[in-house]
């Protein structure tokens, strides 16, 4: 982030606004929107929200994997 003044008022410029994502962003926000579904489905259906659950869980392994390569 850069702040710049120009005739008295300040004026921040930020960097990376439309940055593309990586694919580890787009798996944390499918594990979010599973677990998410997962949770709503646990008020109705206990074996659907089970399965979103270990959906979920998989995915996660997965970005653990991903993290863990990128260090």
């Amino acid at each position: 982030m850069i702040e710049l003044v120009i005739q008295g008022k300040p004026i921040i410029i930020m960097f990376g606004i439309f940055k593309k994502k990586t694919e580890i962003d787009l798996l944390r926000e499918k594990y979010r929107k599973l677990l998410d579904e997962a949770f709503k489905l646990s008020h109705s259906d206990r074996k659907a929200s089970d399965l979103k659950t270990a959906e979920a869980e998989e995915l996660m392994k997965k970005i653990e994997q991903l993290s863990n390569q990128e260090e």
